[in-house]
């Protein structure tokens, strides 16, 4: 089957952009990534998209060019611009089509967890995603001896990151105190170890991997796009009760796929962007997606294997926490920054050593997850 490439990458920047819809952000990307693979608009044979807050994806159409070219709207939660991709990726892959776009954006309200209650009731850790990121983490840390400490470095491994990424939207480094000392909204969560709903748009350009050259002198190989959703007994936001038997997570059996797909292993990847809603999330799909056993993250984190310059850097652009998550935008937002890592235009936030490989995680309630391993 037809192999594939990475020849575009554009991105807005997250964060709170007043004055411009959640359409601009994803149209600027788009056109970002356009002008860096050299072609126009109207080259592009197919586009998948996703929004959950902004419109529909496919109404850009009308500012970007009526070309007429197949464009489908895609909806799957946090796991949207991960899901655009991996269909982007199979429209190449069988043969369809020869290049095109996958585009993800969003623009938030507001205010941290809304839901439709008074603002006292998500800022208190009420709300039903708080809770149940903070249950699933305290069943880990009993489980394999992860560490409060450890779960407040991850937020200020993020936090720092971010202070180093351009199109983050935290720019502020947060010291080990002051996230300890922020509230606790979900126990054992604080207010500055979750992220927050944000804005911004990415867009990722695709081709046949025979026609990259034509496009760019740097292309990027995309390996292996994958999507899996929950099995019975996994432990899944929105279940309405714990199994007795508890099944893998959607992102085992995701991770899995895709390394068997891109013929490699987890000791390959150079460089991963990890879904993390929350800082006890980064930790539990280090496991979940195999680049350590279970309970390993407490060395790991604590003797800075995570950290840009470690042996294994995770979240390099600060992740969700840094960044917000505007659920289009977010798992293209991953792949952006593997891609410019992979690219060694990383600047301040360029992980050392030579990075040949790639991998980005998104999970998506109510439980689903997109992987996607990407090659130099």
């Amino acid at each position: 089957m037809t192999e594939v490439a990475i020849v575009g990458i554009g991105i807005h920047p997250f964060g709170r952009t007043e004055g411009v819809s959640g359409q601009e952000q994803g149209i600027f990307a788009v056109r970002e990534a356009l002008e860096d693979a050299g072609i126009d608009w109207s080259d592009l044979q197919f586009a998948y998209g996703g929004s959950a807050a902004a419109g529909s994806a496919d109404s850009m159409v009308s500012k970007m060019g009526l070309t007429g070219l197949q464009f489908i709207n895609v909806a799957n939660g946090c796991a949207t611009g991960g899901s655009a991709l991996q269909s982007a990726y199979m429209a190449i892959k069988s043969g369809a089509f020869d290049v095109g776009v996958a585009v993800g954006f969003d623009k938030h309200e507001r205010g941290a967890f809304r839901v439709d209650s008074p603002d006292w009731y998500g800022q208190s850790g009420l709300a039903l995603t708080t809770q149940f990121f903070g249950m699933k983490i305290q069943k880990y840390m009993s489980d394999f001896g992860i560490t409060d400490d450890t779960l407040i470095k991850v937020a200020e491994k993020s936090f720092k990151n971010g202070s180093l990424s351009p199109t983050a939207w935290r720019k502020k480094p947060l010291s080990y105190q002051e996230i300890k000392d922020s509230p606790v909204l979900s126990h054992p969560l604080r207010k500055y170890q979750f992220c927050s709903p944000a804005e911004g748009g990415a867009a990722i350009i695709l081709c046949r991997a025979d026609m990259a050259e034509k496009y760019t002198n740097k292309p990027l190989y995309l390996k292996a796009a994958v999507m899996r959703t929950r099995r019975y007994g996994s432990f899944e936001v929105f279940t309405q009760g714990q199994a007795v038997e508890q099944a893998e997570s959607p992102t085992v059996d995701a991770s899995k796929a895709a390394f068997e797909m891109a013929g490699l292993g987890p000791d390959d990847i150079d460089v991963a962007q990890l879904q993390d809603t929350e800082a006890g999330a980064e930790i539990m799909h280090m496991s979940e997606n195999g680049f350590c056993k279970d309970g390993d993250q407490e060395e790991l984190i604590q003797t800075g294997a995570t950290q840009i310059n470690g042996k294994f850097p995770v979240n390099t652009d600060g992740g969700c926490i840094a960044n917000g998550e505007p659920i289009g935008a977010s798992g293209l937002r991953q792949v952006h920054e593997v891609c410019t890592q992979l690219r060694g235009d990383g600047g301040k936030r360029q992980a050392s050593g030579d990075l040949k490989t790639g991998y980005t995680h998104v999970y998506g309630a109510p439980g689903l997850s997109a992987v996607t391993i990407i090659q130099r």
